[in-house]
């Protein structure tokens, strides 16, 4: 059996050898599709009700009517995924995988805020440009140019080090989750070893994609206001944005199609309008949702470390009222803290439910869950929760 489950797009070529795990003897070629194992058949049509010979599921399930008992040989059941099974695998892999997502997430969490504190204390602390600003309330132009670039060049680095941290952490953690749906166990090193090969091409990805967002938004915006009417540009800025989001949500799985299926970043940005279409509004709703959950839990976090630090130091304050060169290492450190706990609560989750929702419309289009089962070496009447059988990635 195959280390790897063929992730490879219906249609598309095998990919070439990568720096991944070798192929197993008697498995088939890595990516390559093969069909399901014996006694599988196809896939339940319409996924209307349990295949032949299966049970239903227990009576006062409610809902749109009786769910197929699915193989789950890990942190998901092997069929089209709900809203909670969605967040509910994204928990499940980090409490599975703890010690590799808890290595990646707090490393990555940790190196980004270091840098951001040190630019700040260092950077921002002894720029003269700002102190004007603080204590002028008519400062020169040349204050405020020197000001300017000052914020601009502090928010250039730590803008560069975020997004290394963030294309590095959607890399592994999407590689993590992956082998949690098979219930696999994945240590730090296979991790690396199995994205490192795909880490400029994701980098692309993650700048092509709010690249194109910002360009809906401005073109249009910049060429209504060459028209001079101020309403004409505003509705430009309206109608471009309304745009940028309809395209960031239909590009939003190039991330995990890029790393699974091992695509170029062209190749995983059409793969990914493509598993998107005719599912926009739900794709858009969940990761409506991921979002706000995340700037709930990182607000939770963070307010009470940025309040505790405050109210120890005192310089915190000065934040409030717009200065920022007095804030000293304590406060800085303190409030760095939360930010690292909040970082490393939230980055599995949002890595997790992009990957899984990538998983899940590959189900629902090109039955996905029987590759997989494969895969994890189930045979159909394995791998549901009463099977004797069913593999726990816990135990």
């Amino acid at each position: 059996m195959s280390d790897k489950p063929g992730w490879t797009s219906p249609g598309s070529p095998s990919p070439g050898p990568d720096n991944g795990p070798p192929q197993q003897p008697g498995g088939q070629p890595t990516g390559q599709p093969g069909g399901p194992p014996q006694g599988w058949g196809g896939p339940p049509p319409g996924w209307t009700g349990p295949p032949p010979g299966r049970g239903g599921p227990p009576p006062g399930w409610g809902g749109r009517g009786p769910m197929p008992l699915a193989p789950k040989p890990g942190v998901v059941p092997l069929r089209p995924l709900t809203l909670g099974e969605l967040f509910d695998g994204a928990v499940s892999t980090a409490r599975a995988h703890w010690r590799t997502v808890l290595v990646i997430s707090l490393g990555i969490a940790i190196v980004t805020q270091v840098v951001a504190t040190l630019a700040m204390r260092l950077w921002l602390s002894d720029s003269e440009g700002l102190a004007a600003l603080e204590d002028n309330p008519n400062p020169t132009d040349e204050e405020l140019r020197q000001a300017l670039g000052d914020i601009l060049a502090f928010s250039s680095v730590t803008g560069i080090v975020t997004l290394l941290g963030s294309v590095l952490a959607t890399a592994m953690l999407t590689i993590v989750v992956s082998r949690a749906v098979l219930g696999r166990d994945v240590t730090l090193a296979e991790a690396w070893a199995d994205s490192r090969s795909r880490l400029l091409r994701l980098l692309g990805v993650v700048l092509l994609v709010p690249l194109l967002a910002v360009l809906a938004v401005a073109v249009p915006g910049l060429v209504l206001a060459l028209s001079g009417i101020p309403a004409l540009a505003v509705l430009g800025l309206l109608g471009g944005f309304v745009l940028a989001v309809w395209l960031y949500v239909r590009l939003s799985l190039a991330a995990p199609a890029l790393m699974l299926e091992r695509q170029g970043v062209i190749a995983s940005l059409r793969r990914s309008a493509k598993l998107v279409e005719g599912t926009w509004w739900r794709i858009f709703g969940i990761q409506l949702l991921m979002l706000l959950l995340v700037v709930v839990v990182s607000g939770i976090i963070e307010f009470p470390a940025a309040a505790i630090a405050g109210f120890i130091d005192g310089s915190g304050t000065d934040s409030l009222t717009g200065g920022m060169s007095d804030l000293t290492w304590t406060y800085l450190i303190l409030s760095g803290i939360g930010a690292v706990i909040a970082a490393t609560i939230t980055l599995p989750i949002s890595a997790g439910v992009t990957a899984l929702l990538y998983i899940d419309q590959r189900i629902r289009r090109e039955a996905l869950d029987l590759e997989l089962a494969r895969a994890a070496g189930l045979t159909r009447n394995e791998g549901s929760p009463d099977h004797p059988d069913h593999p726990d990635p816990e135990r």
